[in-house]
């Protein structure tokens, strides 16, 4: 059993601390983060009490085609096109370690196929990015691809109030899944945003019908 879970049960980083190993220890600050630790220490415990054969790993940031337009990079596309206001939450300086989704299929592979029941590994993009600076790059790669004749997307970005709970910096080491299962990212941030871009301007009616269900599943609730 392999649980995948989030880098963010170890809690916020402060600006100049190392990144999280798979020795730091758990501090989640919110429930939502609470709820993953939870669901970690329960499989491990399965693993020590009766030998289920089970690892955990914790990932940073995913980002890649099919996300749901909830999450930061598929949001900022959906309302860029639609000339709608780019919302980041407080000064947008919140730090976040990116990492393109079939990086993080491969590592899964890589952990299913070599790694050691018991154990836990962190998967990592070693791309730390600022939301700020993660709104303006999409922006000007949408400029390029599918110019805004009116004005830049990038004049579309506001500042919001800060959500609860907002941690603000992830990162994670990756040092012992590359040295243990010799699996490192294959893509750049750069390239890779840049590939998912691309894909949501080529299934845009996709993107539109999951923000349509998306609405209506909000307002049944």
């Amino acid at each position: 059993l392999l649980h995948i879970s989030t880098d963010e049960v170890f809690g916020s980083l402060g600006q100049n601390e190392p990144r999280f190993r798979e020795d730091t220890p758990y501090a989640p600050r919110s429930p939502y983060s609470a709820s993953k630790a939870s669901s970690d220490h329960i499989v491990s415990a399965y693993h020590s009490t009766f030998g289920l054969p089970a690892m955990v790993s914790n990932c940073s940031n995913n980002f890649g085609p099919y996300q749901s337009p909830e999450k930061l990079i598929p949001k900022i596309i959906l309302n860029a096109l639609n000339s709608q206001p780019i919302p980041i939450y407080g000064d947008g300086k919140q730090i976040r370690d990116w990492l393109y989704v079939a990086d993080h299929c491969d590592a899964i592979f890589a952990i299913i196929e070599c790694g050691q029941p018991g154990q836990s590994y962190n998967i990592g993009g070693d791309c730390e990015v600022e939301n700020i600076e993660v709104a303006r790059s999409v922006c000007k790669i949408l400029q390029t691809l599918k110019p805004r004749a009116e004005s830049h997307y990038c004049d579309l970005i506001q500042f919001v109030t800060d959500r609860l709970g907002h941690d603000r910096r992830y990162a994670v080491d990756g040092s012992k899944i590359r040295e243990q299962l010799g699996w490192q990212p294959s893509h750049s941030f750069e390239s890779a945003l840049e590939k998912t871009i691309t894909w949501y301007l080529d299934n845009e009616a996709w993107l539109e019908t999951m923000t349509a269900k998306l609405g209506a599943l909000h307002t049944e609730q």
